[in-house]
C-alpha cells in the first residue's frame, strides 16, 4: 500500500504542476487590455486554476501520509473540476466558433461587423451601460495614439495590418469614404449613410469610433483570437488532468486492494 500511495502523491503532485498553465493562462488574459477592460473570462479560469492545485495539494498530503478521507476528497473534487474545466473548454469554443473579418477595397486591414459573433458575445456590448464602462476603458488606452506615430503616410496606414480592436475603434469604416489625414484624423465623407458608423464616427481623440458597432464588433474579434489561444491551453491541460485523474484512481482501487488482501493475511494468520 505505501508504494501505492507514494504513486498517488507522485501523480498528484503532477496535478499541481497542471495547475500553472491553467492559472497562467487567466493571468495572461488578465494582462491583455481588451479583456482587462471586459473582465469576463479570466476571473473564472484563474479561481479553476487555484481550486485544482489546491485540491491537488489535498491529493498530495492524502498520498504521502496515508490520509484515505483527504484521498477520497481529492477524487471527488477533482472530478468535479474536471468536468467544470470541460465544460469551460467546450464553452470558449461554442462562444468564438462565429466572427471573422472582412476585406476592405483597396486595404491590407480587416474590417468587422458585430451581427457576425455568436449572441452571447453580443450581449457583452450591446447593453448601453456595460459598454460605457468599457468605451471608457479603451479611450484610456494609448491602443489609438500609437497609429499616428507609426503611420503618417496613407498609403503605409492602408497597407497595415490592424488588429481588429484598431481597425473596429481607431478609424471609420472604409466604406464612408472618408479622406485621410492621419490614422485618427480623417475628413469630408463621401457616403454618410453606407454603414451606421458613419455618423457615429468623432476626430475627437477621446471619442473617435469608440461608440461605433464596428468598435465592438474590433473589441470581440480580438477577445476571440486570445480567447481560442486560452482555450487550446486549457483543452491540453484537461486531456493532461485526465489521464493523471485516471491513473490516480487505478493507484487509489490497487492501496485499497493491498489493504483488503493484507488485512485478510493478518485475519488468516
Amino acid at each position: 500500500m505505501a508504494l501505492s500511495n507514494n504513486v498517488i502523491g507522485a501523480i498528484n503532485f503532477v496535478a499541481m504542476l497542471l495547475s500553472i498553465p491553467i492559472i497562467g493562462a487567466g493571468i495572461w488574459l488578465a494582462n491583455q487590455p481588451d479583456n482587462s477592460c471586459v473582465k469576463i473570462l479570466q476571473w473564472p479560469v484563474i479561481v479553476l486554476g487555484v481550486l485544482i492545485l489546491v485540491v491537488a495539494i489535498a491529493g498530495f498530503i492524502g498520498g504521502f501520509w496515508r490520509i484515505p478521507w483527504l484521498l477520497i476528497a481529492y477524487l471527488v473534487g477533482m472530478l468535479i473540476l474536471i468536468i467544470l474545466l470541460a465544460c469551460l473548454v467546450v464553452f470558449i469554443y461554442m462562444v468564438t466558433i462565429r466572427g471573422s473579418g472582412h476585406l476592405a477595397p483597396s486595404r491590407a486591414y480587416l474590417e468587422y461587423h458585430l451581427e457576425d459573433f455568436s449572441g452571447w458575445l453580443q450581449r457583452r456590448v450591446r447593453s448601453s451601460y456595460k459598454w460605457e464602462r468599457i468605451k471608457v476603458c479603451l479611450s484610456s488606452t494609448e491602443m489609438c495614439a500609437q497609429l499616428n506615430q507609426s503611420y503618417t503616410m496613407a498609403i503605409d496606414f492602408f497597407n497595415a495590418h490592424l488588429t481588429p480592436i484598431e481597425s473596429g475603434c481607431c478609424k471609420p469604416p472604409t466604406e464612408c469614404g472618408y479622406t485621410f489625414v492621419n490614422p485618427t484624423n480623417w475628413i469630408s465623407p463621401i457616403n454618410n449613410i453606407a454603414d451606421p458608423d458613419c455618423i457615429q464616427w468623432n476626430n475627437d481623440q477621446t471619442q473617435l469610433c469608440y461608440n461605433c458597432n464596428s468598435c465592438k464588433a474590433g473589441l470581440l474579434a480580438n477577445l476571440k483570437e486570445e480567447w481560442r489561444k486560452a482555450d487550446i491551453i486549457l483543452l491540453i491541460t484537461l486531456i493532461a488532468l485526465i489521464c493523471v485523474y485516471l491513473i490516480g484512481c487505478c493507484a487509489f482501487r490497487n492501496a485499497k486492494t493491498e489493504d483488503i488482501f493484507r488485512r485478510y493475511k493478518q485475519g488468516y494468520t
